[in-house]
């Protein structure tokens, strides 16, 4: 309804946007799982074929996102989650930082142990 000063206004009567969705327990079929992962479904089908954890039932195939996870994280050496509509993310940045931020402390004693080593080898 236009107010006085002729600008419109939202009715009640329009529909309210839906909460966020949560991330579905099991995803169900090679659409679900290849969306969940924001791949092709040809892509998902060669990764089951070379271990992603999916469970055959009958034709049919389904996963969950946290074992989808575990996978990702065993494949690719470092923490990895793949994320939803409902992932807080800023957990996960701080998450990512701290494995960050362990790595680069992980290699500079590891540098540090290398160039000691080094000094004590050319020591007469």
């Amino acid at each position: 309804m236009p107010t006085q000063h002729g600008t419109m206004h939202a009715s009640s009567n329009m529909p309210k946007r839906s909460a966020k969705k949560a991330a579905p327990e099991t995803l169900k079929g090679w659409q679900q799982i290849a969306d969940f992962l924001g791949e092709p479904q040809s892509v998902v089908q060669r990764w089951a074929n070379e271990g992603m954890p999916v469970h055959k039932e009958g034709r049919f195939v389904s996963t969950s996102p946290d074992e989808l996870n575990v996978w990702l994280g065993k494949e690719s050496g470092k923490p990895v989650h793949a994320v939803t509509e409902t992932t807080d993310l800023t957990a996960e940045l701080k998450r990512g930082l701290s494995y960050v931020r362990d790595e680069q402390s992980r290699h500079t004693k590891v540098r540090a142990a290398r160039s000691k080593l080094q000094k004590s080898k050319n020591a007469p």
